[in-house]
């Protein structure tokens, strides 16, 4: 093997120390493959290129590194930490990789925790005096309370009306909440105690919020035993309207308690893990335990699997007996999950893992966490749910696949294509957009590995065209996007050019004859292939099962069949380009007939910036109403930056 690799290259390796750290290899275009970890560098890397893998994944990885990289450390916790790291910033061809999706929701309390000023049930209400709870995703502030990560909205959004329910804690807006003269529908309905006109004091409005952040964090019977407490006193006082009232929240939260019974336990904050692999894939289940309450779970799905099971267990040769492949993605999921994210003092596992990674976990995060496999009782009940709920969205994943593979083949089969592979055929749709001429976009969605690559999709606004020509509109997008690389393929003479801008394998267009005649010119004076365009042409009364296909090629039309997994492919990604297309043209209308514009030019206000003020104020006449004071009060929103807005604005 060493035979296809620079002297340099083995010299380097050679010249390893027989240290811990981290390497990573790569190949001729600079792409990373694989990123692993060592006890002994010099041992463990010359293993790759000692030893003649032949034909394995192994051997396709190993004859395509060209250089490498390696860091030293001080320990295998260093090591492993670096590693994951590496992981997920570089994205490596054969590692094990998750999505990095850590978009989760929480639960906001707004303000410190601090009490409530002397004075503060006097004079016109203010916001800071009465935090407000409301659904949160984002970076934290450390001005405000967070509860969570949730492991979906609706977990959040079910949590925030029990809280309403049982403590009535007020959710509206500050700018709301200010300019309110009479309680709104949520204090009829007994969810708020009315905070916004003093109908509570902000001291009981303050041990209402205190109650709720005991009851996020499962101190439960606390809560109740202070309720009663309370409930008590008013009544030794006869004050019978406010023991009432406590009396109410006790129910309330004792039916809520009994709804939970199945679940409360000793544990508050347990995330527990499941994995199943079948088929080349693997699921990795994550459900979510805080404060007792099972909020509910959410799968992942890793990628890579099988050449990294292959590349590991080469790792682990000679030090540790080869793992079983579901323990090697439950920890690459704990190691690359667990990265910024907050962990829970207990891991429930469906698979032993390394104790130096809960170690060097404990030591990242600053938390002491435990790890547990063959739980006991209530514990073992949520691991066989979190397990059933694997293999279900594992078979679910499968079949999906299945049946997209079966439409791609079917597809390649009913148009004669030849791609190298299967799962690398490239198909890039067209579609165009306006209405009566106004606000002109055309859209290209991108298909390959038997899926719709959302990261690869463009628009791009026609300009310069008659109103309502779909043609020119036609003409513009196809020079635009195929132009520079059709120059590309002849200083390439005619070789393919490689990267993300690929010349696709087919080129689909939502229209007939026209538009597939005006492509077909684009095609000729690039010098491209024509038999690359298709044209989806609509059937008889335009309905869904009797599109036609039309090529640039001069080969005769062709109907599928309603039934054909061809056609459902191709109708799959003509209406993602259609869909694509309509939602960028209204945006673009809406920014045209609303002046939307006006504030994106502003120096920085970005999208987020510019959609928490539409939201605020209702629009941009109301963004341009509003004082500079108004302004500040938008999240996000500096004096300065305010000022500039009224500025840009008048």
């Amino acid at each position: 093997m060493s035979q296809v690799h620079s002297e340099q290259l083995l010299n380097e390796v050679a010249a390893l120390p027989a240290l811990p750290g981290v390497y990573r290899y790569f190949d001729a275009d600079d792409q990373v493959l694989y990123v692993g970890k060592a006890r002994n560098l010099k041992k463990r890397v010359s293993s790759y290129f000692q030893k003649n893998h032949g034909g394995t994944r192994i051997g396709h990885m190993v004859g395509k590194i060209a250089r490498m990289e390696t860091t030293v450390v001080r320990s295998e916790a260093e090591a492993l930490l670096l590693e994951n790291n590496l992981i997920k910033s570089l994205n490596p061809r054969y590692n094990i990789l998750f999505r990095d999706d850590k978009s989760y929701p929480y639960l906001k309390i707004s303000g410190s925790g601090a009490p409530p000023p002397a004075g503060a049930d006097q004079g016109p209400a203010q916001a800071a005096d009465f935090p407000r709870i409301a659904y949160y995703r984002g970076a934290v502030d450390r001005r405000h309370r967070y509860f969570g990560p949730y492991p979906n909205a609706w977990a959040v959004k079910e949590t925030i009306q029990l809280l309403q329910k049982v403590f009535r804690l007020r959710s509206c807006e500050d700018t709301v909440f200010a300019n309110r003269s009479r309680p709104c529908l949520l204090y009829q309905i007994k969810r708020c105690t009315g905070p916004c006109v003093h109908l509570v004091s902000a001291q009981a409005y303050a041990a209402d919020v205190a109650h709720a952040e005991q009851f996020l964090r499962g101190e439960t019977q606390t809560v109740l035993q202070a309720l009663e407490a309370r409930m008590l006193a008013h009544a030794e006082k006869l004050e019978f309207e406010q023991a009432a009232e406590l009396r109410n929240q006790i129910t309330a939260l004792s039916r809520v308690l009994h709804q939970q019974s199945v679940e409360t336990v000793s544990d508050t904050d347990v995330d527990i893990l499941a994995v199943r692999v079948h088929g080349g894939r693997a699921c990795v289940n994550l459900a979510m335990v805080r404060g007792g309450r099972h909020l509910g779970d959410r799968p992942y799905f890793p990628t890579h699997v099988e050449d990294a099971h292959a590349l590991q267990a080469l790792d682990e040769e000679g030090e540790d007996a080869a793992r079983p492949v579901e323990v090697q993605v439950l920890e690459a999921f704990i190691a690359q999950h667990y990265l910024g994210v907050p962990v829970p003092p207990t891991l429930i596992t469906g698979a032993p893992v390394d104790k130096g990674l809960i170690e060097a976990l404990s030591q990242q995060s600053g938390v002491k966490i435990s790890a547990v496999h063959n739980p006991r009782e209530q514990r073992r009940i949520w691991l066989e749910m979190a397990q059933k709920n694997a293999d279900i969205q594992l078979a679910r994943l499968l079949s999906e696949e299945g049946s997209q593979q079966a439409r791609t083949r079917a597809l390649v089969e009913a148009l004669d294509l030849a791609p190298d592979n299967l799962d690398t055929l490239r198909i890039e749709c067209f579609d165009i957009s306006h209405t009566a001429g106004e606000a002109t976009q055309a859209s290209c969605v991108v298909f390959h590995h038997h899926r719709m690559q959302s990261s690869e999709y463009r628009r791009y606004k026609i300009e310069g065209i008659t109103p309502g020509d779909d043609y020119a509109a036609m003409r513009q997008v196809l020079t635009r996007r195929y132009g520079k690389l059709a120059e590309a393929l002849r200083n390439a003479g005619g070789e393919a050019v490689g990267g993300a801008q690929a010349m696709p394998d087919l080129v689909l267009v939502d229209g007939g004859k026209g538009q597939v005649a005006m492509a077909r010119e684009v095609f000729a004076g690039l010098g491209l292939d024509l038999s690359l365009i298709v044209g989806v042409e609509k059937g008889e009364g335009r309905k869904v099962g009797l599109e036609e296909l039309v090529f640039a090629d001069g080969r005769d039309k062709v109907y599928l069949g309603r039934d054909s997994a061809a056609l459902m492919l191709v109708a799959q990604i003509r209406d993602e380009a259609h869909r694509f297309a309509i939602t960028g043209m209204r945006a673009q209308r809406a920014r045209v007939r609303m002046g939307g514009s006006q504030i994106e030019e502003i120096p920085g206000v970005g999208p987020k910036k510019r959609a928490r003020l539409l939201q605020r104020f209702g629009g941009v006449r109301g963004v341009a109403a509003a004082s500079v004071e108004d302004l500040v009060t938008v999240e996000g929103i500096s004096r300065g930056l305010a000022e500039e807005i009224y500025r840009a604005l008048h």
